[in-house]
């Protein structure tokens, strides 16, 4: 049951001992797994099978949890109306000077030619009481269609969060990963206009993808773009599917992370401006998250009249890694809530403001529970 888990993870937390628990998107079914020690892993080559938990930069060493051992209990999905709470802007407001100054400068240098788009994000630091467990339980009650966990390690820290990307999930050599762009507040019953400059950010993105991609996959196709939603915000997406050659998942991923939907394009020179202008450790905001090469047994034989044959099956890796997005590091007595938008040669420091402010809302109605 679900409580056996919390209690289990409390457990945990009072030993010094890592866990992390999940619930998939649209999923009824909740997740954790728990490390038996409190050493910490490093995934070398992406073929290591675990619970993987990746900074934004790349040359970083990502986490890896040991499956040590796995617990799953049925939850219940609840399809929760929700609205934008508008009192938070009161206390987004004191971050607001110093991002419009950065925004208008990326503005400046993209236009001068220095790069076509660039991802810049702010922390913001608030006092929280909220006992970790409360907060993830309301983090699940509210965003059903999001990848919601908690994750802690006792010598990294704590994170929680609800995020909508999906990074890339495969399954043997078949992969599916998503651009994904634009956002917009959501009004459940009417689909978003689109401006040129959140369908042409979405463009950008999805091309990206396929370039970065082209040389580490054997064949790649894109579905037409489409609007989702996520929790109270819109997104503009695109699926791509592909194969790739086997045991090169590890240059798969490394050519895919970052996207331009967390660093933006050229990838170098936007990493670059990114480092010399935010003036704060991202750490494993706008990295990844999710389970690395887990097994997958598929029947060789789908003739269910068949017996003999059914009983000959293969064992394939399963990856589902999500972007690290709607996120949060829990400390002792406080969050820090990240939060950021793609800035283009179109944008308009004050709309790239707003949402971010929206953005946040996603992890204030966890901290508020509006």
């Amino acid at each position: 049951m679900v409580q056996e888990i919390f209690d289990r993870a409390a457990s945990c937390l009072d030993e010094g001992l890592p866990f992390v628990i999940y619930r998939k998107p649209n999923a009824s079914q909740l997740t954790a797994i728990f490390q038996n020690n409190n050493d910490i892993h490093f995934v070398d080559d992406f073929s290591e099978s675990g619970f993987v938990f990746a900074p934004f930069n790349v040359n970083a060493d990502a986490i890896l949890l040991h499956s040590d051992d796995l617990l799953t209990a049925p939850v219940e999905l609840n399809h929760t109306s929700l609205k934008v709470d508008q009192g938070i802007s009161s206390i987004n407001e004191t971050d607001r000077e110093g991002y419009m100054k950065l925004v208008t400068k990326a503005i400046e240098e993209i236009r001068k030619g220095e790069f076509d788009k660039v991802v810049l994000s702010r922390k913001i630091v608030i006092d929280c009481n909220v006992y970790h467990f409360e907060m993830f339980q309301r983090m699940l009650n509210k965003y059903s269609k999001a990848f919601c966990y908690l994750w802690h390690h006792p010598k990294i820290g704590t994170w929680m969060g609800a995020t909508p990307e999906i990074l890339i999930n495969t399954r043997g050599a078949e992969f599916t990963t998503i651009s994904l762009a634009g956002t917009q507040s959501s009004n459940e019953f009417v689909k978003p206009q689109w401006t040129n400059k959140e369908l042409n950010e979405q463009q950008m993105v999805t091309d990206y993808i396929i370039k970065a991609l082209k040389d580490e996959v054997s064949s790649i196709t894109t579905s037409e773009v489409e609007s989702i939603q996520a929790g109270q915000l819109w997104h503009l997406r695109t699926k791509l599917n592909g194969r790739f050659a086997p045991n090169k998942f590890g240059n798969l991923l490394r050519a895919l992370h970052p996207t331009p939907a967390v660093c933006g394009t050229p990838m170098e020179k936007a990493r670059k401006f990114i480092s010399e202008n935010e003036f704060y450790d991202r750490a494993y905001y706008t990295g990844f998250l999710g389970e690395l090469n887990f097994k997958n047994e598929l029947s060789r034989n789908r003739n269910r009249r068949n017996q003999e044959n059914s009983a000959y099956r293969s064992v394939v890796n399963k990856s589902e890694l999500f972007v690290n997005l709607r996120c949060m590091q829990v400390h002792a007595d406080k969050v820090s809530i990240y939060v950021g938008g793609g800035i283009t040669s179109d944008s308009n420091y004050e709309n790239e403001w707003d949402e971010t402010v929206l953005k946040s809302n996603t992890m204030f109605r966890v901290l508020n529970d509006k």
